[in-house]
This record gives C-alpha cells, structure tokens and sequence, in this order.
C-alpha cells in the first residue's frame, strides 16, 4: 500500500458531494482508509478527507497531534470516521487559523463551533458518538467540509484574515518565545 497524491485546489473532486458509504466494514473501505492513513501520516497532516485523494466517498480521519504547522495541537489517535455527521453544543463560533494540504501555502482565520458532537461508523460497523472540542473539532469540522465540496476559505469572513504560511509561522514563532 502507498500514499496518494493530494487534490489541489481547482480539482473538481474538492467541490462535490461526497458519497455515503454503504458498508463501512467492507474491504475497500478499509483499504482507502488505511492509504487516507499512510497518506496524512506521509503530509504531516492532522486531518484529511478521501476527496483529497480524489475519493469522493464520505470518510474522514482525525488525528490531531503536535507538528510545527500545529504546535499547540493536542495528542490523540488517528480516528477513521465513516458516514460522520455532527451536531453543535454551545452556540458559541470561534475565530482560529487553519490551514489545508490541498491549499499549500495559506492560512485563514475561520469560524467554527467550538464544540460539537459527532455521530459516526467505525471500520467494525460500530455507531459511535463522541465529543470534540476546540482544536479537534475544528479538525473535523474542517474534514467535513470536504465531504460538502467546500474547503476551509469558504468560511473565511474577511480576506484580510488570509495570510501566508510564511507569516503564520513568524506568527506563531512569536507566540512560542
């Protein structure tokens, strides 16, 4: 098994719907996910979704973990999610800068709930519910777009909130000093 090439922005496949899947325990299933797993290991990604390696099947995998794009970013296992959906708990949106492996090179301020429940299958076909906050559920909420055909500067309020990955990482070079 070998990573895949990462959807850029402009591919058609990054701004469709993607499709549910039927059997989340099937072998196909498993095998994209576990090339979405070497592929986002391979990026240094936290987050990626099968439209970004020109799948367009509802899956995403969140792994958040500290990187140098991400140093603040907490530890946890890579999750594979199927079919997810989510729902907020607090009304409240929160400004933080993302970034995108299909947008090399940029970094946006985007809102996002800053608390959700997912709701999604597991490769053993397990329904399971589980709470992100802050971090990890800008992770997801970020991913789930791509199921959506929209990518993270769609929600961008202000293009002056657009800024290079050079000056985020002076940005956040400041903050670590």
């Amino acid at each position: 098994m070998k990573t895949r090439e990462i959807a850029l922005l402009g591919e058609s496949v990054l701004r469709q719907i993607a499709q549910p899947i039927d059997d989340a325990t099937n072998f196909a299933v498993r095998e994209l996910a576990q090339t979405m797993l070497l592929t986002l290991e391979d990026s240094g990604g936290v987050g990626l979704a099968a439209p970004q390696i020109f799948e367009s099947k509802r899956l995403i995998i969140v792994a958040s973990k500290p990187t140098k794009r991400y140093p603040y970013a907490p530890e946890m296992p890579a999750t594979v999610m199927v079919n997810p959906e989510f729902t907020p708990l607090t009304d409240t949106i929160e400004k933080d800068w993302e970034g995108c492996l299909s947008i090399p090179s940029i970094r946006a301020l985007v809102p996002r709930y800053s608390s959700i429940r997912v709701c999604y299958t597991d490769l053993d076909g397990q329904q399971l519910d589980v709470d992100f906050q802050d971090f990890v559920a800008r992770v997801f909420q970020h991913e789930y777009d791509h199921l959506n055909g929209l990518v993270y500067l769609d929600r961008v309020e202000n293009n002056q909130d657009i800024i290079s990955e050079k000056m985020f990482l002076t940005l956040i070079a400041g903050e670590l000093n």
